[in-house]
């Protein structure tokens, strides 16, 4: 079979070039053995996870726990679900053709579609930087008093810690991401203990009901949950990080990798549905239960939690887990934004700069938010990310679906009719549901 690194120009337009992340590329060496292989795939699905489960997506979640108690848990898993096939499908263009998403956007497009697209993924990955530093600042804001403009400016740092844990291995990255997942959780954990949730109440909130669509303002937080689930970093990310593994260039080495990197995001969007979910029990059961239904600040939910469940550590573990969250979101975007970079325009430079450049073109305009208008002006910026997210959103799904549904550009791994007819519908709704967010912010400003 030929490398994948070496396509025809019937399948593309052009050869991939330098390979996505290069410093890292296929670093991770692969074991004998079943059980050990798979061991070792595990960790870019849970640094994919990180997005499912960022700052940005903790407002939505306790607004509509707040408001509606667990009728909302449908909605967080049918977004999983979406998650995960879409997540399948990065893994499987990336092991199939040997390019990240942005290097397959450069290599599948002429230039005048190309560029367009390259810009409007920089928009999407400032955005969502953007969003990450904010919430890493307020973090650190509930926890330690620190100044919204000055935990800005610290997030800085995660540059030189991202450059660091590079030098030791790429798996000293995710096993620090993995280790604040697991803050996160204990987090959350002990304050739905403390919660006391109706767990007959929580079961039910996971089946689908009607009552969502009938009620306009449900429906509206539905759409920003099931809006804001998907982000197209994670597409970028993914790509590019599954390739971090020597799997080899053989079909069965190939296939094997697929199959291990599907499980691994799976399990880990899973882990990241239980941290989604909890999130919005937490909501339901402290601050719906006690009629408290206009909750949708953080800074908000962080002082209401210890009057509610009567416990002085429950604001603590919120903030750290807000700042764990915001650590984890930054150092993945950061990363994402690498990707771009690299795979649209294929720039060559320094990592540190890299990163400098891509972590800079966030903070920036954050820290000149929080100076000028102070947590007032940080809402309504978390406000813009969003429906910038929305926008681009359509032009990373919709090129994934037809790339992996393209036999000529994956081979023998190309995606099955089921698994496309599948993810074009959930691009369909995606891109609808975007779209209905996009006119109710319009119509909502106008």
């Amino acid at each position: 079979m030929p490398s994948p690194f070496d396509l025809s120009s019937s399948q593309w337009r052009q050869s991939r070039g330098e390979a996505a992340l290069s410093e890292v590329h296929a670093t991770v060496v692969l074991p004998k053995g079943t059980w050990r292989r798979f061991a070792a795939f595990l960790g870019p699905g849970y640094m994919v996870a990180v997005g499912y489960m960022d700052p940005g997506n903790w407002a939505t979640s306790i607004a509509g726990g707040s408001k509606f108690g667990y009728t909302l848990l449908v909605v967080a898993l049918i977004s999983n679900i979406m998650a995960i096939v879409l997540q399948s499908l990065c893994a499987r263009l990336a092991i199939a053709s040997g390019r990240d998403l942005a290097q397959a956007c450069r290599d599948a497009y002429p230039r005048w579609i190309s560029i367009p697209l390259w810009a409007s993924a920089e928009l999407a990955i400032i955005a969502t930087d953007i969003a990450e530093v904010i919430g890493t600042a307020i973090g650190m804001n509930l926890l330690f008093g620190i100044p919204l403009e000055l935990g800005v400016l610290i997030t800085a740092l995660d540059v030189f810690l991202i450059l660091w844990l590079q030098t030791k291995g790429f798996r000293w990255l995710e096993a620090f991401v993995i280790t604040l997942l697991g803050v996160i959780t204990l987090s959350f954990g002990i304050q739905i203990f403390l919660a006391d949730p109706v767990w007959g109440d929580v079961i039910r909130g996971f089946a689908p009901t009607v009552e969502i669509l009938r009620n306009p303002e449900m429906l509206y937080l539905a759409l920003g949950i099931l809006g804001a689930t998907v982000m197209p970093h994670n597409l970028y990310l993914h790509s590019a990080i599954v390739q971090t593994r020597a799997y080899g260039n053989s079909l069965p080495e190939q296939r094997e990798a697929l199959s291990y990197a599907t499980w691994d995001s799976t399990i880990a969007l899973m882990f990241a549905l239980l941290i989604n979910a909890s999130i919005l029990i937490l909501a339901a059961a402290s601050f719906h239960a006690s009629g408290q239904t206009e909750v949708a600040e953080l800074e908000d939910a962080h002082q209401l939690l210890g009057p509610l469940l009567g416990a002085g550590i429950a604001p603590m573990l919120f903030a750290v887990a807000l700042l764990a969250c915001g650590l984890n979101s930054t150092v993945t975007a950061t990363l994402a934004g690498q990707a771009v970079m690299e795979g649209f325009l294929q720039i060559r430079l320094a990592p540190w700069l890299r990163r400098a450049i891509t972590r800079a073109i966030a903070i920036v305009p954050a820290a000149l938010v929080t100076l000028i208008y102070g947590s007032s002006g940080t809402g309504k910026l978390l406000i813009l990310t969003q429906v910038v997210l929305s926008l681009q959103l359509p032009f990373a799904v919709v090129p994934l679906v037809m790339f992996t549904a393209d036999k000529r550009k994956m081979g023998p791994l190309v995606a099955p009719l089921w698994l496309v007819s599948f993810a074009a519908l959930i691009a369909a709704i995606i891109v609808a549901l975007n779209m209905k967010l996009i006119w109710d912010f319009v119509a909502v400003s106008a």
